[in-house]
């Protein structure tokens, strides 16, 4: 795009209109225009778009995610500043190439052969020579040359000092398309901006604002959806979502707005047959594929398609892609395990994506409603767990560094890293919600089997957390020989009852005892209870941070921060929690002989599984939850996601696209040359005065004018010097 001189045309216009066009015609406002653009593309980069809004007060707090909608930032492909700039680009390019189309084609037919010949002496590129014939017939000679070599030529006939007639002017020219490349690229521009405008959320905003349709934002039934939220069958252009469980099939695609949805009908409905993932050992997808049969709805005809990512369905000018895949109304059966002690179990049954409500009775007397929603189903949890026994606290040993290898480990393949990878499949987990009755949630991911972390014991794995901005915590309950997590919470229960609580320790000290130092037995028994009683959080005197009663490692410590000189604390330290660990095995070894299971034996693996139980039992006070939800059992129901898309302005924006590539290649790889030679009677034979132009000076140019020189008329070019004399 360049900037002319204004026509005859515009000079006629008014000062406004005038001014207003050039404005809109020029390079400077065009240029101001994509720069804008290329920024709002960068922002709708990064800024995930048609996200909630609380997922952008999560991420960017309440007042950038206020201004985020105010400014469309969350939908900037469809705001209405950014159709405005598109349009206002497609209206100051159209304008360019109207206006320097026409002086561009009449450029490409013009051969200028009406230059004189003072002005040749004027170019960069020329020479002179004297050539055999008469001035026609060299005229003849050569032009016949330069159309053999790919020129257009027209000659002129002129009048010299030697008479009428008798002067001839040659003019060439080759690589015309040049200009083309100009009008063609300027013309990308605007047949891709239109794709792009049509494409987009311009027509159905039209059909927002001058149709009536406004969006969406209730729930409940599709069918429920009155009219003016529906866009019509005939609807030029949409891309929409449509999701489709297994043995299902829907005809209503759904279109996203800022502040709703919009139900786009479709001439026919999509049944899902079956639908295929394969994963990659590292647990990421690997393909979706779907299985479907499209129903027209005016024929009733069936036709069967596969859709996989980047091979769509194409059907009555709607493109049908696989977009991703969801949960289709998933089965799960739960068992409630109690935690606070207070609590029945119980089994209850759901579909992922639906609630079930509870009436829980409180510890005074009085009832809670809790609404339990069935979130989320997973069948496979690939983890990592390379390098979990590294240890971590010590550092490298440059003894024992091997330089070579440490080389090798990182040359190579750009993949190739120097932590190892251990990708398991941790089995199956479901994602659930508790809602109390003022609306507050939590957010829950309970795993069904137990996860072998590395670290000798098996544990179940029970994640929460207080909002979807925070990272899931994990409470780690060790799973018994049995496989259960039965044996962690009998524990639980009887470090509470006071009864079991003194056999155990007395069991303990009877072990830990000399007999031959009886008089040591009740001073350690009372040290046992205590500590039993400081873990299991009975010691009114250690609070926590709200008020209630601490228990845990954290209570034993602060009671021997409150108790004992700190110069005796560590070694205080260490032996009551030895005791602490006495006293739990031996209640643990109670509480399985009353489940009738097998008693532990005294090896590595008991040890492993009461350490995991005292970290175990002392995080589980802040459990914040009173019952824990297990899956036993599901019968999974996979649902497609399609995005549906007419979109007729894609072949406007192919069509730019091949303009851009003709236009860019054009300008960029061909070369607009003309060559005059200007013929006059000398002595019987000829002279001629030859001059070359360009629009681009390059090395090129240099070589090819030389070699035309003594081709065409035998000639060396001259080399014009500069006003400062230097060649």
């Amino acid at each position: 795009m360049s900037d002319l001189p204004l026509s005859d045309r515009d000079s006629s216009r008014s000062p406004a209109v005038r001014a207003a066009t050039e404005l809109l015609g020029s390079m400077r406002f065009a240029i101001s225009l994509l720069t804008v653009i290329c920024i709002a593309s960068v922002i709708g980069t990064v800024l995930k778009q048609h996200e909630p809004l609380v997922n952008y007060v999560n991420q960017f707090g309440p007042f950038w995610a206020q201004l985020f909608l105010v400014l469309k930032l969350n939908a900037v492909y469809s705001a209405w500043w950014f159709l405005l700039i598109l349009a206002f680009l497609v209206i100051s390019t159209s304008l360019c190439v109207s206006r320097h189309a026409p002086k561009y084609l009449a450029d490409i037919r013009n051969y200028k052969e009406n230059i004189r010949e003072q002005s040749l002496k004027a170019f960069g590129h020329r020479a002179e020579a004297d050539v055999p014939g008469s001035t026609e017939e060299a005229a003849k000679r050569i032009g016949q040359q330069l159309v053999k070599g790919g020129w257009k030529v027209k000659m002129q006939q002129r009048d010299t000092a030697a008479g009428p007639g008798t002067g001839w002017m040659l003019a060439a020219k080759a690589g015309s398309a040049n200009k083309l490349g100009y009008i063609a690229a300027h013309s990308a521009i605007v047949l891709i901006c239109i794709g792009g405008l049509f494409d987009g959320d311009l027509v159905v905003r039209a059909q927002m604002l001058l149709g009536g349709k406004t969006p969406y934002t209730g729930g409940g039934m599709i069918s429920d959806v009155a009219p003016q939220h529906r866009l019509s069958i005939k609807n030029p252009t949409f891309r929409g979502n449509l999701m489709v469980s297994e043995g299902t099939q829907s005809g209503t695609a759904i279109l996203n707005q800022s502040d709703g949805i919009l139900l786009q009908e479709l001439p026919f409905s999509v049944e899902l047959k079956k639908f295929i993932v394969e994963y990659y050992s590292t647990g990421m997808p690997k393909l979706f594929a779907s299985e479907v049969v499209i129903h027209d709805r005016e024929t009733g005809e069936k036709l069967e398609k596969r859709i996989e990512v980047n091979h769509p369905a194409s059907y009555k000018g709607i493109e049908i892609y696989q977009s991703s895949f969801d949960d289709g109304g998933s089965t799960v059966k739960l068992h409630a395990v109690p935690m606070d002690g207070i609590s029945q179990p119980f089994d209850v049954e759901g579909v992922i994506g639906n609630s079930t409500e509870f009436v829980r009775k409180l510890a005074d007397g009085s009832q809670d409603k809790v609404t339990l929603e069935y979130t989320a189903l997973r069948t496979i949890n690939v983890e990592n767990f390379g390098g979990q026994n590294k240890g971590g606290a010590a550092g490298t040993d440059v003894r024992k560094v091997d330089l070579k290898q440490a080389i090798d480990e990182r040359l190579g393949a750009a993949h190739k890293t120097t932590d190892k990878k251990d990708l398991r499949n941790i089995g199956p987990s479901v994602g659930y919600k508790l809602r109390d009755a003022s609306g507050q949630a939590r957010e829950f991911q309970n795993y069904m089997l137990p996860v072998d972390t590395g670290e000798g014991q098996p544990v179940f794995l029970l994640g929460v957390r207080e909002n979807p901005a925070e990272e899931l915590r994990y409470l780690r309950v060790p799973a018994d020989p049995e496989g259960t997590m039965d044996t962690f919470l009998n524990l639980r229960q009887a470090m509470q009852n006071k009864a079991l609580a003194e056999k155990a320790a007395r069991a303990y000290v009877q072990k830990a005892v000399d007999v031959s130092r009886p008089e040591l037995a009740e001073p350690l028994t009372q040290s046992a209870l205590k500590a039993l009683e400081l873990f299991a959080g009975q010691d009114s005197k250690i609070k926590g941070p709200e008020g209630k009663p601490l228990g845990g490692l954290q209570a034993i410590s602060n009671f021997m921060d409150s108790n004992v000189p700190e110069a005796e604390r560590e070694r205080a330290g260490e032996v009551l929690v030895r005791i602490l660990n006495g006293v739990l095995f031996e209640l643990a070894q109670q509480v399985r002989q009353q489940a009738g299971h097998k008693p532990f034996e005294n090896d590595e693996k008991t040890q492993a599984f009461m350490t995991q139980s005292v970290f175990s039992l002392s995080d589980a006070q802040f459990y914040p939850a009173p019952v824990i939800f297990m899956m036993k059992d599901f019968t999974q129901v996979q649902a497609s996601v399609f995005q549906v898309a007419r979109a007729p302005g894609k072949n406007i924006v192919y069509l730019g696209c091949l303009f851009l590539i003709i236009g860019v290649f054009a300008m960029l790889y061909v070369r607009d040359r003309r060559i005059w030679i200007w013929l006059t009677p000398s002595n019987g034979a000829s002279h001629a005065n030859m001059a070359l132009s360009t629009n681009r000076k390059t090395m090129d140019g240099d070589r090819e004018f030389t070699m035309l020189a003594d081709k065409l008329i035998g000639a060396t070019p001259v080399q014009k010097k500069t006003p400062g004399g230097s060649v």
